[in-house]
């Protein structure tokens, strides 16, 4: 992160900046946020958005217009008790890890399981207590295309009484994997069973931003913990985490809220309100972001092909989320130096092995992969890939 917010200052004629989870600057939800504010200000709303503490659980109003519309999209039974918004996902999961896991008050020590890994690498440090995570490695599919994607191995998957909780992305920072349906209805089962909850970290998903290309039911119940963003709708500044939950989770997440921060970052859900009340916020996810990050997505498979159809490298299938994963197969040299050559050109990726939480480093697999952000402007995606085109071919032997 200190590398990226650097590039971001220097100003380089060169930069390529691939790398970083900022969402794209896409100009009609901007000026669709901007005119929203506006109306904030003209209806006497803005000095209330600004100048009053919200409740710690979240804006009433906002929670009540979010239960209402989830209902009747999904059919999810929920109210504006099974909702709290917190400061930003990133603040949602250190609630939920530290409140699930770690050091017991009954002695007992108790992790958090990725059932799939790579996963987003902000979860790695969000534990309070030492070793509160185990992942398991994923099966890889071969597919045509220069295409792979990882599978939950559930042959290797175990679920023992020290786990707390289940938790995955959907669609997965850092890969653009979206597990499957009956994947994930196979995991919801074992949490069940196990009387844990399960963990969706649904933060490029539907209902918004609606990142996601896969064929999938976002389904909900009161063993599951939803976690949603406005940040990747193009809010990082609100901060506006969205924890959908039972409210036993919801009122410990109030209360962490009242303790820690006093109360949620109020204008996310403030900018929101009538957005989604009203419909305009389908129309601002469905015709506007997600036709955006397909046709950057499209640009970008296609300039994959154009230079790297010669080279051992793969792109795992894009499902979602606005990220390529590649994988260099038998990489001469780890992504991490290969990342440090290609910032020295001023090309910033994100090289993968800190993805793989808990996972043995002797897996060769694990230093070979990079994530890439598509939703960059195309001179700096066809620079930046010939760039990393070139130097792989300097790096792997000649046939």
């Amino acid at each position: 992160m200190t590398d990226l917010g650097e590039a971001y200052n220097s100003n380089h004629p060169d930069l390529c900046m691939l790398g970083g989870g900022n969402p794209a600057f896409i100009p009609e939800a901007q000026a669709l946020f901007g005119h929203e504010m506006q109306k904030l200000i003209e209806n006497k709303l803005f000095e209330r958005m600004i100048g009053i503490y919200d409740g710690p659980q979240g804006e009433v109003s906002f929670r009540q217009v979010l239960a209402g519309y989830l209902r009747e999209k999904f059919g999810w039974q929920i109210g504006a008790e099974h909702i709290s918004l917190t400061n930003g996902s990133q603040n949602s999961f250190f609630y939920l890890f530290n409140a699930l896991a770690g050091e017991m008050p009954n002695g007992e020590f108790r992790k958090i399981l990725f059932p799939l890994s790579p996963e987003y690498v902000g979860y790695a440090d969000a534990g309070l207590s030492d070793d509160m995570f185990v992942s398991v490695p994923p099966k890889i599919e071969m597919l045509d295309d220069q295409q792979f994607k990882y599978r939950v191995d559930f042959d290797a998957l175990e679920v023992g009484p020290d786990i707390a909780a289940i938790c995955l992305s959907r669609p997965t920072n850092p890969t653009g994997n979206v597990v499957s349906d009956n994947e994930l209805a196979r995991l919801s089962d074992i949490a069940k069973q196990r009387g844990i909850p399960l963990i969706i970290d649904n933060a490029y998903g539907q209902p918004f931003p609606n990142v996601i290309y896969a064929d999938t039911n976002l389904n909900w119940d009161h063993n599951t913990i939803m976690c949603m963003s406005l940040s990747k709708l193009g809010l990082p500044g609100a901060r506006t985490g969205i924890v959908i939950a039972n409210p036993e989770i919801t009122n410990t997440l109030s209360a962490l809220s009242g303790i820690i921060t006093l109360a949620p970052n109020s204008v996310g859900a403030a900018l929101m309100t009538r957005l989604i009340q009203d419909g305009e916020m389908d129309h601002l996810t469905t015709e506007i972001i997600k036709p955006f990050y397909r046709h950057k997505l499209d640009v970008a498979q296609a300039l994959f092909k154009e230079y790297f159809s010669d080279l051992p490298v793969f792109m795992h299938k894009p499902e979602g989320a606005f990220f390529l994963w590649f994988w260099c197969q038998d990489l001469p040299i780890t992504a991490r130096a290969l990342y440090s050559q290609l910032k020295q050109r001023h090309v910033y990726v994100i090289p993968g092995e800190d993805f793989f939480i808990d996972i043995d480093p002797s897996w060769k697999h694990t230093q070979e992969c990079l994530r890439i952000n598509y939703g960059q402007p195309e001179a700096q995606m066809r620079r930046g890939f010939a760039v990393l085109a070139e130097l792989l071919r300097s790096l792997y032997p000649s046939p």
